[in-house]
């Protein structure tokens, strides 16, 4: 049984750590992917960029060795004018496969490796091609590229006029002659605008490429720095919450420990320390103590029951509590028994405030249903000056001040002024006191 416990235990503890690390670990996933296709769409523009260097330089130099081949008729010059013309080609061959519907990505992969394209590079630039190409700059850079088809046509067909031209040997028609050398040099210019076109627009998207995916990346790192705040925020308030809820917990325990569950005043043990502090502290004057027993509280107790009991003594606590000075102490000692502390007190002040709580106690009337109660009350006083006296002593004496004022027919106030006589101190009948 333990075991399981201790096992569901940190299974709990677990799924709350990954609840708690999951939003961070989301953003970071999703940074990541947002960094990884940034790296992959400016590395297939840089693959563009490369291959049309390549391009460019094939089709310049496929005019070049043609134009050699014109003048010198070398068979040699016209395999490496294929050769280069191959490259351009190849590259166009891709684009028409990428144009149709269902797009032929092995025929595009030929022609992009045929255009001399890295291996590892094609992927990436058939993916841009396939789901980028209705980006305003591809659009553009497309458009250039597909407007030099006619002139590879035208480079291809002037290759194989100026081979049958050299078939009967050197071309001796000076016009002709400079008709093919200039149109072929007209050929290049015009490959070589488009190629710059080419270039310039694919340079464009890939500057507006880096600066949109660099605002997204600030984006997603503001998000996990404002999550990380949040979340931060959240532990935080959630401790706080934690501590404020083990404060006020132990407030409560301490609360309960230290007073009577069903009055609210200070229970016996509390009490009892309390009087302690009052008499370690040799400069804190004269000390009033008070001890009070209900006289019939036990005809309410039986006659309507403990309920009715309870309900009368919380009303003689709040009673009790009336007129009370800041550090005076009540308490309840146990069953229908008061106790109040009276620090810095006069003794004739003691006396005088002890009988106005007796008068009170008799002026009171419990009704419970139909009945109604007078309650009245036997309290014994002492005054305490003289310090070294013990807890125990001085609770002594006011117990016996307290049982005297009982024996002399209760509702009184009997004072203990530490000496083996005690002092009657107002004893009046109740009907006198309504009067």
């Amino acid at each position: 049984m333990f075991r399981r416990t201790a096992t569901s235990a940190k299974e709990r503890s677990f799924l709350h750590v990954i609840k708690l690390v999951s939003p961070f670990v989301m953003v970071v996933v999703l940074q990541a992917t947002i960094a990884g296709f940034s790296l992959e769409v400016m590395s297939s523009v840089r693959a563009y960029v490369a291959g049309e260097a390549m391009w460019s330089r094939s089709q310049k130099n496929a005019v070049y060795v043609l134009n050699l081949y014109l003048h010198s008729g070398e068979a040699s010059r016209f395999a490496q004018y294929q050769a280069s013309l191959a490259v351009p080609i190849g590259d166009e061959y891709a684009r028409w496969a990428l144009e149709r519907d269902p797009v032929d990505v092995e025929t595009a992969r030929i022609g992009l490796l045929q255009g001399g394209n890295h291996p590892d590079d094609v992927p990436g630039m058939i993916r841009l091609f396939r789901y980028f190409s209705g980006i305003n700059f591809f659009q553009e850079a497309i458009r250039e590229w597909a407007a030099t088809d006619p002139m590879l046509l035208e480079l291809g067909i002037f290759g194989e006029v100026i081979r049958s031209d050299l078939k009967d040997g050197p071309i001796r028609n000076a016009g002709r002659l400079q008709f093919l050398s200039s149109r072929l040099s007209e050929l290049n210019e015009q490959f070589t605008g488009h190629a710059e076109r080419f270039s310039t627009a694919l340079g464009e998207g890939s500057r507006t490429i880096k600066v949109t995916l660099t605002c997204v990346n600030i984006v997603t790192a503001a998000a996990l720095i404002l999550l990380m705040i949040w979340h931060t925020r959240r532990l935080v308030l959630q401790r706080q919450a934690f501590e404020d809820a083990l404060h006020a917990e132990k407030e409560r325990l301490a609360f309960q420990a230290s007073h009577d569950w069903l009055t609210g005043l200070t229970n016996r043990r509390a009490f009892e320390a309390c009087l302690q502090g009052e008499l370690d502290n040799n400069a804190a004057g004269s000390l009033g103590l008070i001890l009070l027993d209900l006289d019939q509280f036990k005809n309410v107790n039986d006659s309507c029951g403990h309920l009715a009991g309870d309900r009368l003594l919380c009303q003689i606590a709040q009673l009790l509590q009336q007129d009370r000075r800041p550090r005076d102490l009540v308490a309840r000692l146990g069953g229908d028994e008061f106790a109040l502390i009276l620090p810095q007190c006069a003794p004739y002040d003691a006396v005088d405030m002890t009988e106005r709580l007796r008068r009170s106690l008799e002026l009171f009337s419990f009704a419970w249903e139909d009945r109604c109660f007078a309650v009245t009350g036997s309290i014994g006083v002492t005054c305490i000056t003289d310090r070294d006296i013990t807890l125990e002593e001085a609770m002594r004496r006011a117990d016996a001040a307290c049982y005297r004022a009982k024996e002399k027919g209760r509702n009184r106030v009997q004072l203990d002024n530490g000496k083996a006589d005690v002092v009657l101190v107002a004893a009046r009948p109740r009907e006198a006191a309504r009067a």
